[in-house]
């Protein structure tokens, strides 16, 4: 896979993260994007490598996002202290950075991210 290749999967997804917060609460962070980017980059790499079949996708994609969201909240929330979200009202949340309600939320959302990535690894692919 080209660099080129990851280097638009993740202004995608740092520009798709965006704009689905700012739909859903009205604001975003810089740190949203970066998570964004990085969570579509690897879901982009992983799918196009391996043919898996979409519900192992969608569960793998959830996976990678929860996992990218929790360590973006541990550094910018716990650590860095900007307090840019907080699910600990929200059951089923871990440490207030993660909650089940967003990773179903990602299950679902993957199902799209699959088809952007067909499309984008068939008009960048070597």
């Amino acid at each position: 896979m080209r660099a080129l290749e990851l280097m638009t999967a993740f202004v995608i997804g740092a520009i798709g993260y965006v704009i689905v917060e700012i739909i859903y609460r009205g604001y975003s962070h810089i740190s949203m994007a970066a998570a964004g980017g990085c969570a579509f980059m690897l879901i982009h790499g992983l799918f196009t490598r391996y043919g898996l079949p979409i519900w192992s996708k969608c569960i793998i994609g959830a996976f990678l996002i929860t996992c990218i969201e929790f360590i973006t909240g541990f550094v910018v929330n716990i650590k860095l202290r900007l307090n840019v979200w907080d699910y600990s009202v929200v059951r089923l949340n871990l440490y207030g950075q993660v909650c089940l309600r967003f990773s179903i939320l990602w299950l679902l959302l993957t199902i799209p991210l699959i088809g952007l990535s067909q499309v984008l690894h068939a008009l960048l692919k070597a």
